[in-house]
């Protein structure tokens, strides 16, 4: 059955050209994105009360699905930010810093491990887990902040998200939409996945030694965890020493607890969240003695207020890309055909029904189907669908539906998941303290190669 397009798909696509041409030139989109949700909300609802509510409901909605992300981020600044102060910091980076010793190796050391660390708790608990320990040895290596974040971005919510081999999580979806096994899909997603994560990482690493080579991209120990209060003499070097020690062994412990308990997304943020809390609470009793209590507060009125102003932008455009999925039912309302799959898999559908059938068009369709479903920000909403468009043109053409099937789970995650789309690469961005937006400009152009390359080692492989 054909897919029913409406205007209210046709404003969302404009205002997506929109949005990545103003990004593209710099531009800020916050009002872009508020106009964007203005029009579907009164193209819909043909109320222009309902139209102004539905702005001020969609950044609710937006802030409510990005809490979790927010507090993790602004608890682990906090944390960092007594680290630093009390010195702890310095002795803990120590061993780190011996090791790491040029911009080259901390791109690549902080992308492997990172990559490692995703394969078993996704990225997001592992960016917190890295980022306030390997962030100033990077920046003291001379890679930029910037080169940081693309390293654990590229390699967290890139290579070991879209493959997600151990927790296969993504397989699932996406085997079950095609009607084949998992370990089919793992199977086939596996040369896809190391050509995307290739190409994609070695083009962003070439191109962030050209430009800083160039001067476009200046390397400086103007991290956040830098960019704080020199450190005070709150304590002994045994004092630093032993919390030193003490705080990776109870990050490891976390670790561990996730592998026992298999905690992963929200649970495993959670779990590390928590522990980074008392480590704060620990840290601000013991360094400041009788001021501990008030200043445990004010570390953690600091990280909030980082956490918001890091977010802050981003809640518009987050909130207008949410209306794709089923943030339009829950915003603006039932407004959308009986038969519809939310706004931006609808689109994927009507492309799928709207070409024809070879292995190389089915190869393109799906790369451009999983970039499509992941503009919602999450990577798994539409993964399914590429699986079901998969089964379907796998069975057309008389086979390649494993391959299909892993080249749009990969892509919709490598865009969906984090790498392109700004709030979901916020993380990384957060804990090196550069823009969502910038980092997503820088990624655009290694993504989109990377994505290339891999279409066309899917077509050979089909």
């Amino acid at each position: 059955m054909e897919m029913e397009l409406t205007a209210l798909h046709w404003i969302y696509v404009v205002f997506i050209a929109l949005i990545i041409g103003f990004m593209v030139k710099r531009r800020d989109t916050t009002l872009i994105c508020i106009i964007g949700i203005f029009l579907l909300a009164l193209v819909a609802t043909g109320s222009l009360a309902s139209s102004i509510s539905g702005i001020f409901n969609s950044f609710i909605f937006a802030i409510t699905e990005l809490m979790s992300t927010i507090l993790i981020i602004s608890i682990i600044v906090a944390m960092s930010t007594v680290l630093t102060k009390s010195g702890i910091n310095d002795v803990m980076i120590a061993p780190f810093a011996k090791f790491i010793k040029n911009p080259a190796l901390a791109f690549w050391v902080i992308g492997i491990v990172m990559m490692v660390i995703s394969w078993f708790f996704w990225p997001s608990p592992a960016v917190a887990l890295l980022g306030a320990v390997l962030l100033p040895v990077a920046l003291r290596a001379g890679l930029p902040a910037l080169g940081v974040a693309m390293a654990m971005n590229l390699f967290g919510h890139g290579i070991a998200l879209s493959g997600d081999f151990i927790i296969q999580a993504a397989p699932k979806l996406t085997g079950d939409a095609a009607s084949i096994p998992v370990g089919d899909v793992i199977a086939a997603s596996i040369p896809l996945v190391i050509t995307m994560g290739v190409v994609t990482t070695l083009s962003a690493f070439i191109l962030l030694k050209r430009d800083m080579k160039l001067g476009r991209i200046k390397a400086d120990n103007e991290g956040f965890v830098q960019d704080q209060t020199m450190s005070e003499n709150l304590l002994t070097l045994a004092q630093k020493k032993f919390f030193a020690v003490f705080i990776p062994i109870a990050f490891l412990l976390d670790v561990v607890a996730l592998s026992i308990l298999k905690l992963q997304g929200g649970d495993a943020t959670a779990l590390v969240g928590g522990t980074a809390v008392f480590i704060l609470l620990i840290l601000s009793l013991v360094a400041h003695k009788q001021q501990g209590l008030e200043k445990s507060t004010g570390y953690l009125i600091q990280g909030f207020q980082f956490g918001f102003k890091v977010f802050g932008p981003v809640i518009p455009i987050a909130a207008f890309f949410y209306l794709g999925d089923s943030g339009f039912n829950q915003i603006i309302g039932d407004y959308l055909p009986k038969t519809s799959l939310g706004i931006v898999n609808d689109l994927g559908a009507a492309l799928a029904a709207s070409v024809p059938l070879t292995k190389e068009i089915a190869a393109v369709t799906l790369t451009g189907i999983g970039a499509i479903t992941g503009l919602d920000g999450s990577g798994f909403s539409g993964i399914s669908l590429a699986g079901s468009v998969a089964k379907l043109f796998g069975t057309a053409i008389g086979g390649g539906t494993a391959t299909l099937t892993a080249l749009g789970q990969i892509t919709a995650i490598w865009v969906g998941g984090g790498t392109l789309i700004p709030w979901a690469l916020i993380p990384a961005a957060a804990i090196c303290n550069v823009s969502p937006f910038e980092l997503a400009r820088r990624n655009l152009l290694p993504v989109t190669i990377g994505l290339a390359v891999t279409t066309i080692v899917a077509m050979f492989l089909i």
